[in-house]
């Protein structure tokens, strides 16, 4: 029973571990270049304090705020406008772009 247990464990492990995979990370890259890095930066750590620094978070909570923004969940006109064009694919290669890049902090 103990085996059985274990090959179930690793078969969902193998399987949620396949998504993340299927992520391109420069894919991505690319399409923060053309859709985020005005406002975000391309890295992720915006110059501009009004716009958040994205670089870093999580790729769940990246994936979470896009898709809340797209689906009208969460408000703000800019971003609700910016994800209404964005593909299933293409949040998922943004939330794994982002989420590997580092946050950059501002010293004082």
């Amino acid at each position: 029973m103990k085996n059985y247990l274990v090959a179930a464990v690793s078969g969902v492990v193998f399987l949620l571990s396949g998504q993340v995979i299927a992520a391109d990370v420069e894919v991505g890259k690319k399409k923060a270049e053309e859709v985020c890095a005005s406002c975000h930066g391309v890295d992720g750590n915006s110059p501009a304090p009004m716009f958040p620094k994205i670089g870093g978070q999580p790729r769940t909570y990246i994936t979470k705020a896009l898709k809340d923004y797209k689906a009208g969940v969460r408000k703000d006109p800019v971003m609700a406008g910016m994800a209404a064009a964005l593909s299933a694919e293409d949040i998922d290669n943004l939330a794994f772009y982002y989420s590997g890049q580092t946050v950059l902090t501002v010293k004082r």
